[in-house]
């Protein structure tokens, strides 16, 4: 018998019938004999219609009612879920944030776990019921609702999984698992059976959509293991392998590189003759902070002269023209010769803990793309990552030459 946190994304729990099919898994679970809990998102595209309502009422907005409004979405799929599990004959009860409770600090709207009281869910666990949750939502320490940011559920699947000492944490999504880089666009891109907790967050933080940051930043803390697996195979208690998310020692051969990962959600932007002198970049970089612009890759070039530089760095493109009328602005204060902005640009990443004792992995990636004519605009690098930025329309031919280069192709 085994102790699950089973979590459904949005299409998932797109509407009845799906959240009917979501009960038969959960049954079967029962019936295999496991104590189990769910977590729950908003059906697909109710949060975002919710959000909408908040805007249209009123362009400044509370966002202590805002969390109010967005959070009804997981408390309709909570009720519905334990309804459909009680109608197949399951013992089963709903939880809102409050009720666990699962205590979070104030920051409305992008709300941290502080703590879960997880004792009352394990004796009921313990008795046979189903505890469905409703994910994304917790409540501040003055008792009024808070949201975990968007995608937050996954974060609250892994915290629940965490207090109620869960041997595993199920993320039923829309894909049957981790891949070795988007399958839509690689078409030989294979399904990893494991991935380390390390290799994951950098995947997910550069741009892979199928777990969030803050989840896996959660589970590797309190050693929660992960499965991401499809919610669309027929439901079954044999094992339909997904993929597995562990600690890197439970990894017996750890591959060179793991995955690739892409972002089109970047944009490029280039300061000339900027004065080498102490303070300048501060000068650059406080303003964008203080804006909550947040800065990636930034590559400086030596100055020969002691006297200017040039200084290139990236920022998300929701981001792109405020960043740049910041420093438009501010040009005669900064002293810089020319702003060059650039929008048309992809960051691409190969990641692996197999880098740590290897060597020769970034000569493969610079070799790879020099073969195909990529031009490399910025490079950064981590211990496990690689990050080049190239033209945009360069990303769909980049990603499939290093993915053969690193010899991650599926054989066919």
């Amino acid at each position: 018998m085994a102790r699950i946190v089973m979590k459904f994304g949005g299409t998932s729990v797109a509407n009845v019938a799906r959240i009917k099919a979501v009960a038969e898994r959960v049954r079967a679970e029962v019936e295999a004999g496991n104590e189990v809990a769910v977590v729950v998102s908003a059906m697909a595209g109710v949060t975002n219609e919710f959000e909408g309502y908040v805007r249209e009422t009123a362009r400044l907005f509370d966002l202590r009612e805002y969390d109010v409004v967005v959070s009804a979405g997981e408390q309709v799929t909570s009720g519905l879920t334990a309804i459909a599990l009680q109608a197949q004959g399951v013992t089963a009860r709903s939880w809102l944030g409050w009720q666990v409770p699962i205590r979070t600090d104030d920051a409305h709207g992008s709300a941290r776990i502080e703590d879960i009281d997880g004792s009352e869910i394990v004796r009921r666990m313990g008795e046979g019921q189903v505890a469905v949750f409703a994910g994304f939502q917790g409540v501040d320490p003055q008792g009024r609702v808070t949201t975990l940011g968007r995608g937050g559920s996954d974060t609250s699947a892994v915290a629940i999984a965490a207090a109620v000492g869960a041997d595993r944490c199920d993320i039923y999504t829309d894909v049957d698992g981790i891949y070795t880089t988007d399958p839509r666009v690689v078409t030989r891109a294979q399904k990893l059976a494991m991935i380390s907790f390390e290799e994951m967050l950098e995947l997910a933080s550069q741009g892979a959509k199928v777990l969030q940051t803050r989840a896996v930043e959660m589970a590797m803390r309190h050693g929660v293991r992960v499965q991401v697996r499809s919610s669309f195979e027929a439901p079954t208690t044999e094992t339909t392998p997904g993929t597995l998310v562990v600690d890197e020692d439970e990894i017996v051969e750890q591959q060179i590189v793991s995955g690739i990962a892409y972002s089109r959600d970047e944009a490029k932007i280039t300061l000339t003759g900027v004065p080498d002198r102490p303070g300048v970049a501060a000068g650059i970089f406080g303003p964008l902070t203080e804006e909550h612009i947040n800065v990636d890759m930034i590559v400086q070039n030596v100055s020969p002269s002691g006297e200017a530089t040039d200084l290139t760095f990236t920022v998300r493109k929701g981001d792109f023209d405020r960043a740049v009328k910041l420093l438009q602005d501010r040009r005669e204060q900064l002293g810089y010769q020319e702003l060059r902005p650039d929008n048309n640009v992809c960051k691409i990443s190969v990641i692996g803990v197999g880098m740590r004792s290897h060597a020769g992995v970034a000569q493969t990636m610079f070799k790879a793309l020099s073969e195909r004519g990529i031009n490399i605009q910025v490079i950064s690098t981590s211990e496990i990552k690689i990050s080049v930025l190239v033209a945009e329309e360069y990303t769909e031919l980049a990603l499939r030459s290093l993915h053969t280069a690193y010899g991650l192709d599926a054989e066919t």
